[in-house]
């Protein structure tokens, strides 16, 4: 937008996209008005609506433009990024510019816009949830929230993974991941990839949808900060800092995360071996186990929690995987092995047809079997190793606990490499 065109829009007033603010500086390093509190309810509350822009040195009753002291830009740049860290849960990402416009004399005086993206989350600000309607915040009504919850689908109501991603374009496609997806003669590439629910439209404009950004880009993290595996491996059977003998953090498109992190449980797990009649192997655990439960783990995550990754924790007894959220659709710990439900259906539909799996031992030929016989090949396969039945925990409805048990043999009876 050109000068003429803010300045077009402010004399227009407050909507339900602009909100006016004339900031107040005690000294060049403290800001004294508008209160932090009421701003980032103010903020959420466009968040949670359809996004709008906040303009930093203007009064909201006379529209005329005030503009903020050179020396106090980064001092209000500084105030604002803690509002969105630290009193808006999650945290809001926002974008800001700063431009000068003139004043009634035509002296150009400087200011802030801020623009507020339409969230794929809900966030909470400090006096509640709030959302934009018309040209102020309205405190949203138990059905309301309810409702939005349900339109952000974090009550899995809609498929969270076929939302727009609004800070995308086509451009951001890595082209080597999204070729996989591309077939000869059925449309050009952006119909191919819209039909899979890896683009997606809003307000006019095409954007990567949430499996767009995990599938075909190279950083999803990018934009989903909590999309990675961290795993930790450990020499005794405690969570100790001092018994930790590797670490890492799995990131990129989730296929790369789910052999990263096969790859770190098969390199970390020991596998003794009895030498008297020729060598026999006797590994810790069925790596056909551990592959299923790393993809489960990737396929039906809860990807809307904030700051809530994927942990691995391999310990010299059992391998502990945590995965985010609760599980899906009313299922249970109890129902897990008759019912197959995936909470993001995209991802198990291309997860089944489009990534082949590079190990022909580990029984199949897709990264998912389509039959949903995860389970019964996790709690199978892990008590043949060890005679443990894994044990599947849903803690407090945020993660979902899967501890398989390692094989124990003595040292009496095996010869270690």
């Amino acid at each position: 937008m050109t000068v003429d065109d803010w300045l077009k829009r402010i004399k227009l007033g407050e909507d339900s996209t602009l909100e006016l603010k004339r900031i107040v500086m005690r000294s060049s390093h403290k800001v004294e008005g508008p209160h932090a509190e009421g701003l980032a309810d103010e903020l959420a509350a466009m968040a949670n609506a359809n996004g709008g822009t906040l303009v930093l040195g203007v009064d909201d009753k006379t529209k005329e433009i005030i503009g903020i002291d050179y020396s106090s830009l980064d001092t209000v740049e500084k105030w604002l990024s803690e509002i969105c860290q630290t009193r808006i849960k999650p945290p809001l990402d926002v974008y800001s510019e700063h431009i000068e416009l003139p004043d009634n004399t035509g002296q150009f005086r400087p200011v802030i816009i801020l623009k507020v993206p339409r969230s794929l989350m809900v966030h909470k600000s400090p006096n509640g949830y709030f959302k934009r309607v018309l040209d102020s915040k309205r405190e949203m009504e138990p059905e309301v929230l309810a409702r939005l919850f349900q339109q952000r689908s974090q009550s899995r109501i809609i498929r969270f993974e076929e939302q727009a991603v609004p800070d995308t374009s086509v451009e951001n496609l890595d082209s080597f991941l999204s070729r996989a997806f591309i077939k000869e003669g059925e449309g050009s590439e952006e119909q191919q990839l819209r039909r899979l629910h890896l683009l997606s439209e809003f307000d006019g404009q095409l954007h990567l949808s949430i499996a767009g950004v995990l599938l075909c880009t190279a950083n999803p993290i990018r934009w989903l900060p909590s999309a990675y595996i961290q795993a930790v491996a450990y020499s005794g059977i405690r969570n100790d800092p001092q018994d930790q003998v590797d670490a890492k953090d799995f990131s990129g498109p989730l296929d790369k995360q789910i052999w990263d992190a096969f790859d770190f449980v098969r390199l970390n797990m020991k596998i003794p071996g009895r030498k008297a009649l020729g060598r026999i192997d006797y590994p810790q655990y069925s790596l056909r186990a551990i592959f299923e439960a790393i993809v489960n783990a990737v396929v039906h995550r809860d990807y809307s929690i904030w700051g809530g990754r994927i942990r691995l924790h391999l310990f010299s007894d059992r391998l502990e995987l945590y995965s985010p959220g609760s599980l899906p659709n009313s299922m249970t710990v109890e129902t897990m092995r008759m019912m197959s439900m995936p909470r993001n259906e995209v991802l198990a539909s291309l997860f089944s047809r489009y990534y082949a799996v590079r190990d022909s031992g580990l029984g199949r030929e897709y990264l998912m079997d389509r039959r949903g016989s995860g389970v019964d090949v996790i709690l199978a396969e892990s008590e043949r190793i060890s005679d443990k039945k894994p044990v599947y925990e849903n803690l407090a409805d945020m993660e979902l606990r899967l501890t398989i048990y390692a094989a124990s043999l003595t040292t009496e009876e095996l010869n270690h490499d």
